[in-house]
């Protein structure tokens, strides 16, 4: 399952892109593979151009990448986070990002990582003055706050396909149950014209055996047995033909509940 298969994706990058230029933070969205599903916001050259592009900064960089998640300070000194995008418990993606300091920084501090990941310390301190500062508290809620709107969004655009699912379901069995009912009204009618006949037999044949007299009796009796099951027939075709409307107000009802929806 891939979020861009039912995600409104110009949605999603609008809520990122609002996101970033109200927060200033750097953010990207990926999917379950790594394979980026947004554009790239505020990356810093602190942290792209400068610490990612060194070897040792690097391989610290994958790292926190690989085992840091929510809203965690980085091996250089900097606030980032990790969100996981989830549907029904199902990791599909992340979206990332920070790149942003939570106070001032300590530039002899910053020096010493620069000699530790064997960067030019004034270039480094350069592109570290760049670097927005937010309070640690406002980085994690806006982290957060960016989580949450994405996830919803993943699960509207879900739900939103899924009730799509449901109404086409729902529409073909609308049609099944349209056939089924005309099918059974037609034989509700062969019914009712048998026993039609089945009276009319009965009836001849009451007229036959009074005729008969006293040979005639045990015609009689079948007769009124003929009679008797017609009439038992009658009554539960009457129910079958009640059934049957209530069948139809039910359909008829669900057809306008879809074209409302």
């Amino acid at each position: 399952m891939k979020i861009q298969d039912f995600t409104d994706m110009d949605k999603f990058q609008e809520i990122m892109q609002n996101w970033a230029k109200a927060t200033g933070l750097a953010t990207v969205a990926v999917d379950a593979e790594g394979n980026y599903l947004s554009d790239c916001y505020n990356f810093t050259d602190f942290c792209m151009k400068y610490t990612r592009q060194s070897a040792e900064g690097k391989k610290r960089c994958e790292k926190c990448d690989k085992e840091c998640s929510g809203v965690y300070h980085c091996h250089a000194g900097l606030i980032d986070f990790s969100l996981d995008l989830i549907l029904d418990g199902e990791k599909l993606g992340a979206v990332i990002g920070g790149q942003v300091l939570p106070d001032h920084p300590d530039e002899d501090k910053f020096r010493e990582v620069a000699r530790e990941l064997d960067i030019n310390e004034d270039a480094y301190i350069a592109a570290l003055k760049d670097v927005n500062v937010r309070s640690e508290e406002g980085i994690e809620a806006a982290a957060y706050l960016l989580g949450d709107a994405l996830n919803n969004c993943i699960q509207a655009g879900y739900n939103e396909k899924y009730r799509n699912h449901l109404i086409e379901n729902l529409s073909s069995g609308i049609t099944s149950c349209e056939s089924l009912v005309m099918k059974i009204e037609s034989n509700v009618d062969q019914l009712s014209r048998i026993q039609k006949k089945q009276k009319i037999l009965a009836l001849n044949a009451s007229i036959e055996a009074a005729r008969a007299g006293e040979a005639g009796r045990g015609f009689t009796i079948v007769a009124n047995e003929v009679e008797n099951l017609s009439r038992d027939s009658s009554a539960l075709n009457a129910d079958i033909s009640e059934t049957v409307e209530q069948i139809a107000d039910v359909i008829h009802e669900l057809m306008n509940a879809q074209h409302i929806h």
